[in-house]
């Protein structure tokens, strides 16, 4: 981890080192799991870690400026971040429970870049953000 960072050109501190261990752990699986900063600052003062909340802002924003973290804003402007992957995916938010669930598909983005060439745009990027209800249980 300390690689990352200074691959990134931060100097290796300790809450840069702690915030950074959460993120991997928390949101570096394919389960949808986004943190948002006040997220990460309970987890750590349930591990009895004292940062403050204006330090884990922070270092999210170094983070993500580095490319180490992507940050989304789903539901207004509620800041979520999430391990930078490096590869692009898409997200099914439930309006219910707030579940994130990641996906990609690949017809999706060719028929954007169809899209793009047609109206003589160079395809760049999206952002692709469905919203809801998830059936997961009896209780959706």
């Amino acid at each position: 981890m300390s690689q990352q960072l200074k691959k990134a050109g931060l100097k290796v501190t300790g809450p840069r080192m702690k915030i950074l261990e959460i993120m991997e752990r928390e949101t570096s699986f394919d389960d949808g799991v986004h943190l948002s900063a006040e997220d990460v600052y309970k987890i750590l003062l349930a591990a009895d870690e004292e940062i403050g909340l204006a330090t884990v802002y922070r270092v999210l924003t170094q983070f993500e400026q580095a490319g180490i973290l992507k940050r989304h804003n789903f539901e207004g402007n509620h800041s979520v971040f999430e391990i930078n992957k490096g590869e692009h995916h898409n997200h099914l938010i439930c309006v219910k429970t707030g579940k994130v669930t990641e996906f990609y598909d690949e017809v999706i983005t060719e028929r954007l870049k169809e899209i793009a060439q047609k109206h003589h745009y160079d395809f760049e990027d999206y952002r692709l953000v469905l919203y809801g209800i998830c059936h997961d249980d009896e209780d959706n």
